[in-house]
């Protein structure tokens, strides 16, 4: 029986190579970019433009080429937390990506709106061709890591950042409270159906911090994401608190001098990814 007879045409289940399937896009010509990381979770205000920023952060700080592509398109929120407020401009060779103070490359939708407090009332398939556009219409140059901050959801962008963008793996956030086996899984289950690695979960308000004595007091519950990681196979990669300096500092645009140790250990963890 031929190929095309047993194809049933769902192409984000199938591992085989045809031309059916979508191709990668194309980057700019004199962009390279090393490893692409995608943030994402199974739904929203868990943490993931933080997760994001808090990697790209450190990357950098490790003296490594960063990009951040900003794929949440209707709540764009990463040129805030690094106090970008200029447009992007473009010349010949493309859209030229604004740049944070330590010189992480960003790309937003807000770098493009007249107001950045003007909504994005697009639909689906435009959203997730301007997920494209950033990636194949800016100039990045050469980048050691890219991040894409992910929307909430498995929908259309997810779905094209997958089969659009050369992603080499995810991370999946979520938060303490009960729903996190729901949230983990169905990211989960939309990477492996798409062929790309998941590379580990960092849980998001975890605990918060008695500033005086130092103790732990978990608001939420005793966390169940170390028991779903396990039942994955998956590695914890980090437990960040409800911290007022970190809100703070993401609100005052000043997000990348803030100093904390909560995702050393992921940054490390990626920086050995191969």
């Amino acid at each position: 029986m031929s190929e095309a007879k047993t194809c049933d045409g769902n192409c984000s289940s199938c591992s085989k190579d045809c031309s059916s399937k979508p191709q990668k896009a194309p980057l700019q010509k004199g962009s390279k970019i090393g490893k692409v990381i995608a943030v994402v979770s199974g739904k929203g205000g868990v943490g993931k433009s933080l997760t994001t920023s808090m990697l790209a952060t450190l990357m950098r700080r490790k003296g490594y080429k960063v990009g951040i592509l900003d794929a949440d398109i209707t709540g764009p929120s990463i040129p805030k937390m690094f106090g970008v407020n200029s447009r992007a401009e473009a010349d010949q060779n493309g859209i030229i990506p604004a740049e944070t103070l330590t010189g992480i490359k960003l790309m937003s939708v807000n770098l493009l709106l007249q107001n950045q407090e003007d909504p994005v009332v697009w639909r689906g398939p435009v959203i997730a061709g301007a997920v494209t556009q950033f990636w194949s219409d800016v100039n990045w140059g050469e980048l050691d890591y890219m991040f894409v901050d992910m929307p909430p959801g498995t929908g259309d962008v997810p779905l094209t950042v997958f089969q659009q963008l050369s992603v080499d793996g995810i991370v999946i956030v979520t938060s303490p409270q009960d729903l996190v086996s729901l949230i983990v899984k169905k990211a989960y289950n939309m990477a492996n159906m798409m062929n790309i690695p998941v590379l580990g979960i960092v849980e998001n308000m975890s605990y918060v911090c008695c500033p005086d004595c130092g103790a732990e007091f978990r608001i939420f519950g005793e966390g169940k994401t170390e028991t779903v990681a396990d039942e994955l196979g998956l590695p914890l990669l980090a437990q960040v608190p409800i911290d007022v300096r970190l809100a703070e500092a993401a609100d005052s645009g000043k997000f990348e001098y803030f100093s904390a140790e909560y995702m050393n250990g992921a940054a490390d963890f990626i920086e050995e990814i191969k």
